[in-house]
């Protein structure tokens, strides 16, 4: 798999997004990620359709929207149509999940699975072979700047095997939470391959270089190992 860095714009400074998409386009982000959340299935409010439409129009990065809300196939289509490249939705409040996956593919972006710390792998065995991609919250959804959970690793592990047995070899993993310099070889040791970080980038004062240094980091790492 190849490794993509996906800075999360949470912890970008919002009066100047632009100027902090340019610095990390720059620095070799491969992709944006955007968090959606609705102040239901998360405790937090954070921003729609608009700024991913505003974001269209200042990056030629795909846009990866993260819907952390309750009711995610009422914003699919909107999202999408504002520019969302990839879309990934939680288990945790879908029960017909396979037809939302339908929905995301068939208007066009790549369509993913969230799962929160608590949530079993098992709870998408019934969709791995349909995904594009599995996202795997290393921290509990909400608020940026948290401690990566050491149980993810395991979990990252397990996905592997479970997107593998399923056929889906060729599905990445991305993980989001505590994803900083210090974690980042364990992440990618362990099998993700798309790697969210707001605040190991943006927080650092300088999200250019923080950026490339991390993007290094795992690359090095996946170098290093033995995928």
């Amino acid at each position: 798999m190849s490794i993509r860095l996906a800075p999360s714009i949470l912890s970008a400074d919002f009066s100047a997004l632009g100027r902090d998409i340019d610095a990390i386009t720059r620095g070799g982000a491969d992709q944006v990620h955007v968090d959606v959340m609705d102040g239901h299935f998360v405790p937090n409010l954070t921003i729609g359709v608009p700024v991913v439409r505003s974001l269209r129009k200042a990056t030629s990065l795909p846009l990866d929207v993260h819907l952390m809300i309750t009711d995610p196939d009422r914003f699919i289509e909107p999202f999408i149509d504002a520019g969302a490249n990839l879309v990934s939705v939680h288990v945790e409040v879908l029960p017909h999940l396979h037809r939302t996956i339908g929905l995301i593919k068939k208007l066009g972006a790549q369509a993913g699975v969230v799962l929160n710390p608590s949530t079993p792998v098992g709870a998408i065995a019934e969709v791995a072979a349909d995904v594009d991609f599995v996202l795997v919250m290393s921290v509990n959804p909400g608020f940026g700047g948290q401690v990566f959970i050491p149980r993810s690793l395991a979990k990252i592990r397990a996905v592997r095997a479970l997107l593998d047995a399923a056929g889906n070899t060729t599905a990445p993993i991305e993980v989001d939470g505590g994803v900083d310099l210090v974690t980042v070889a364990p992440v990618v040791e362990a099998g993700g391959d798309w790697l969210v970080a707001g605040q190991a980038v943006f927080g650092a004062g300088n999200p250019e270089a923080a950026a490339r240094a991390l993007k290094d980091a795992a690359l090095h790492a996946a170098r290093g190992g033995r995928r």
